[in-house]
């Protein structure tokens, strides 16, 4: 039989990556969904085959690594790539995020596309966090016992959820065991939610950096934009490349090389860097609960963008006054960053506070009003005019 667009198969694919109309204007930004979906294919493809050299056990964890480093024919390969990979997906979905933030692309129609996006950072998040601990070093062992400590802060039945999570009285084997196969199986899950985010966002199309959906010129998805694609992808994987051949240890720690020991406290412990943002505000709020409160809300606050956009334009190109603030916010996640790798001492304590409070004002007040003055002010040009 012969296949043409008709057949049902052929005519979905089609839809979605052959003759899907997109905005012309839109710039390399728009790259890094399509390189996310690489990255999270390049670390599903790398943690199968590490799986089949780690084994899951506190006294031997350890040595499988090194094993598969030593041993394993191309072993180093397989695992700096999956190392690396996670530090190369959290830097293409801030800029992915960061991008959303600035052209709008939360509002209506695509509540479900950056709703399902949050979803999935969330995942993404805690997926990282319990790959963290399987190498089983020293920072491995007790940036688990610190942030698993954290669920105690839950009245009445925070201590017994703890001791439910490690499967005994301290951060043990039956932890290890349950860290691994949840780590194996939740990849899966955000592979699915990212199949709903692309089906979420051809619904309604791309957003473009102009901000406006009608009256905008459509091209077909190939070659326009597959070559696009194919050329940022390519930068970015050079990029991972660089770090997997040249800088392989440059973004975690070396207390990792160390096996874990219960009897021997690292002098400062801190998770890895894409987590220190949150971490910051962890430790910046002096009450267990609220601190912890704090930590979560600092990611699912991005589900309240499309309720706290009251301006009547949707992309910060065209809004000077909301575009300030915005790159100020990135500056502020930046300082806390910087902050979360310090020594909680003066004067970090007091600037990871002081970031804190403008990191969720940027959401939840200065968002809004900037959106509200904006509109009145242009409200006085259209009626001077």
């Amino acid at each position: 039989m012969r296949i043409t667009k008709t057949h049902p198969l052929i005519s979905i694919v089609n839809g979605m990556v052959i003759d899907l109309p997109v905005p012309s204007n839109i710039s390399y930004l728009w790259n890094f969904g399509i390189t996310l979906a690489v990255v999270l294919a390049i670390r599903i493809a790398t943690g199968i085959f590490l799986a089949m050299h780690y084994c899951a056990h506190v006294d031997l964890a350890f040595l499988s690594v090194e094993h598969i480093m030593r041993d394993v024919n191309y072993g180093w390969l397989v695992r700096y790539a999956h190392a690396n990979g996670a530090s190369m997906f959290f830097i293409a979905v801030y800029i992915h995020i960061c991008r959303g933030l600035y052209f709008g692309s939360y509002t209506k129609p695509r509540e479900m596309v950056w709703n399902v996006g949050v979803i999935i950072f969330l995942l993404m998040m805690g997926t990282a966090f319990i790959g963290y601990v399987l190498p089983w070093g020293q920072m491995s062992f007790w940036g688990a016992t610190v942030i698993t400590n954290l669920i105690s802060a839950i009245p009445y039945l925070g201590e017994d959820i703890v001791y439910w999570v490690w499967g005994g009285f301290s951060v043990s084997n039956p932890t290890l065991n349950r860290f691994y196969s949840l780590h194996y199986l939740l990849p899966f899950v955000i592979a699915a939610l990212v199949l709903v985010h692309l089906i979420a966002l051809h619904e309604h199309g791309s957003n473009n950096p102009v901000g406006v959906d009608g009256n905008i010129d459509k091209v077909p998805f190939h070659p326009y934009q597959t070559v696009k694609d194919a050329f940022g992808v390519l930068i970015f994987l050079i990029t991972f490349a660089f770090f997997i051949f040249f800088a392989p240890n440059y973004m975690g720690h070396t207390d990792n090389y160390i096996m874990a020991n219960p009897l021997v406290t690292p002098p400062h412990i801190q998770p890895e860097w894409y987590f220190l943002f949150a971490y910051t505000i962890l430790r910046s709020i002096p009450d267990k609960l609220l601190g912890v409160i704090g930590m979560v809300a600092a990611i699912a606050v991005l589900l309240v963008m499309p309720f706290t956009h009251t301006c009547y334009i949707r992309s910060h190109q065209f809004r000077p006054l909301a575009k300030f603030f915005f790159w100020f916010f990135v500056a502020d996640f930046l300082i806390l960053t910087v902050v979360g790798a310090q020594a909680p001492e003066a004067p970090w304590v007091l600037i990871g506070q002081i970031a804190s409070v403008f990191y969720f004002s940027y959401f939840l007040v200065i968002t809004p009003l900037l959106g509200l003055l904006e509109n009145r002010l242009l409200d006085l040009v259209i009626n001077t005019k």
